[in-house]
């Protein structure tokens, strides 16, 4: 019954998640996930991201676990920092971190503002960070240095480039087992 399981809110990071994406396919498969809406997918501005993602939280009728990619990772880390302390993020049960962007990298996309630096707080909920050895977009010691940081389960899961669509997981049934592993 899809009443008892905790809502499964679905973090995309820069431009989206496209079809795909394991995040597309968990969102089509999992009864009890949504995709958290962003105003700009192409432009992310810090205020407005932190902005959707909590008011997502606070309309979810009960817990919730957040799947996040890329700079939906960066998003978790930003909104904890400044709501965690708050009533509803006791709500927040865990987070899967997928492929954390370096937002502090002088080459990471101008068009996404407000990112950096990383928040390094410990998380207020568990959290599994998952990154790939020759990820482009971050090198596999930043994210375990992150991962330590939040006190966050880490997994080095080898050459997997940015852990997308292109990484050919599809469904990634090991992901939905951490997933599981979060909502229990």
């Amino acid at each position: 019954m899809t009443s008892d399981l905790p809502t499964v809110l679905i973090l995309p990071g820069l431009y989206n998640s496209g079809d795909g994406h394991w995040q597309t396919h968990w969102e089509r498969s999992m009864p009890n996930a949504r995709r958290v809406q962003q105003h700009s997918w192409d432009a992310p501005d810090r205020a407005a991201w932190v902005a959707a993602l909590d008011a997502a939280i606070r309309e979810a009728a009960g817990p919730v676990v957040l799947a996040a990619h890329s700079l939906g990772c960066a998003l978790a880390a930003w909104w904890a920092g400044e709501h965690g302390a708050a009533p509803h993020a006791a709500k927040v049960a865990g987070a899967l971190l997928v492929a954390l962007p370096d937002v502090e990298r002088k080459d990471f996309p101008g068009s996404a503002t407000g990112f950096a630096p990383m928040p390094r707080r410990r998380l207020p909920f568990k959290a599994i960070v998952a990154a790939s050895s020759d990820d482009p977009w971050c090198g596999i010691e930043k994210a375990a240095s992150w991962a330590r940081d939040w006190q966050a389960g880490f997994h080095d899961l080898g050459p997997l480039g940015h852990i997308n669509a292109e990484s050919g997981l599809g469904d990634w049934p090991r992901g939905r087992a951490w997933l599981a592993e979060l909502q229990a």
